[in-house]
């Protein structure tokens, strides 16, 4: 080789080199380095944007029923603030949500069930795959994001999944992906042991099984919590239950209570991570559901194929990364099949790359849209 090849050869390496590193920062560029994920299982787009549905309040005997007294306020806007306050007072003022149909925003989940099993995969493994399409306890065989996180070793043994609902173990497949995924009435076992941990475990066999392999949300999400702030994971993801359960069994009192003590346990998860140092500042939050409901007053209580307003939903994003854009109007669809590529983006990893059928991710709140 002459020495002008050899030149040459040398400013192409560098060259490649430069972009390589280039394309590395590119895809670091976000100051995001956690995440914390909470769904509520089934809670309407409705009650999110509007408030407590006049329809469905219950009526007193005299004077005003108590759950009017709470929930109802003259405008839409005062009814969803009552209903939940944290995410209309943060989440919606200092980041992104989307999904209020009145306003040109739609959010919807793709895999045409419109219940949970279907609805859950869909948002972990960033596909509608047909062939989940119950809700039986069979290991799901597509990858999801929590998995593809913790197979890296940056993120192996930091990855922390919590579940009212008894079933995310197989959601999630934590029989083949070996991740924490702590759901119904199963004891906490991370192989250490805190007085709380113990205690947690302890009410989950003292407690009344109400409704068989589901435990109130208090006990999943205090659980959960005891978790966050012992552990730290740098990616955790909490499903809450009751806005699905109560519906289903015509209690509209008890689905605005929940819903309320959701968006209650999201603001504590929050501030909490706001209060540390391996989250402040350097951390996203983003918070959905799974499905929607029937239109009120006839189908409120159930969801399914065949039932409309069932794909319809919500997403809202919080961080250092996401542009206070508040409540978006006449905005592109978003679906539920792209939280897992968009939550993967927040960290710098591409989804995509390991599961190419993925939604792709959200760029509004990523930042790389100009709006």
């Amino acid at each position: 080789m002459n020495k002008s090849h050899f030149v040459i050869l040398s400013l192409t390496m560098v060259l490649c080199l430069s972009i390589a590193i280039g394309a590395n920062a590119q895809e670091k560029q976000f100051k995001t380095e956690n995440i914390i994920f909470v769904m509520t299982d089934g809670l309407r787009w409705q009650e999110v944007f509007q408030g407590a549905e006049e329809s469905l309040l219950p009526e007193a005997k005299s004077g005003i029923h108590p759950i009017r007294a709470a929930y109802w306020r003259d405008t839409p806007e005062e009814r969803r603030e009552a209903l939940m306050p944290f995410t209309w007072q943060v989440m919606a003022k200092e980041g992104q949500i989307f999904g209020n149909q009145d306003k040109g925003s739609i959010s919807q989940v793709t895999n045409g069930y419109n219940f949970s099993y279907p609805g859950f995969s869909e948002v972990a493994c960033g596909f509608g795959y047909k062939d989940v399409d119950s809700n039986n306890k069979i290991y799901n065989p597509h990858l999801n994001v929590f998995e593809f996180l913790h197979n890296m070793p940056e993120y192996n043994g930091k990855v922390g999944c919590f579940g009212a609902w008894q079933l995310f173990p197989w959601i999630l497949n934590s029989k083949r992906s070996g991740m924490l995924v702590n759901a119904g009435y199963e004891p906490l076992d991370t192989g250490k042991s805190y007085p709380e941990y113990e205690l947690l475990n302890r009410m989950k066999r003292e407690t009344t099984h109400y409704w068989g392999g589901e435990p109130f949300d208090s006990i999943t999400f205090e659980t959960s919590f005891a978790y966050f702030k012992r552990e730290q994971p740098r990616v955790f993801f909490l499903a809450l239950g009751e806005t699905d359960e109560w519906p289903h069994g015509g209690r509209y009192d008890l689905y605005l209570h929940a819903a309320r003590q959701a968006d209650n346990a999201v603001r504590l998860l929050w501030e909490t991570a706001q209060s540390m140092d391996q989250y402040r500042d350097k951390t996203t939050l983003i918070y959905s559901t799974d499905h929607g409901r029937g239109y009120a007053p006839e189908e409120w209580k159930s969801h399914g194929e065949e039932i409309a307003n069932s794909e319809n939903t919500w997403m809202a994003f919080l961080g250092p990364d996401t542009e206070a854009l508040g409540e978006r109007e006449n905005v592109d669809r978003v679906t539920a099949s792209q939280i897992a590529a968009t939550l993967a983006a927040f960290l710098g990893e591409d989804f995509r790359a390991a599961v190419p059928e993925a939604g792709m991710p959200i760029d509004d709140v990523l930042g790389k849209k100009n709006n």
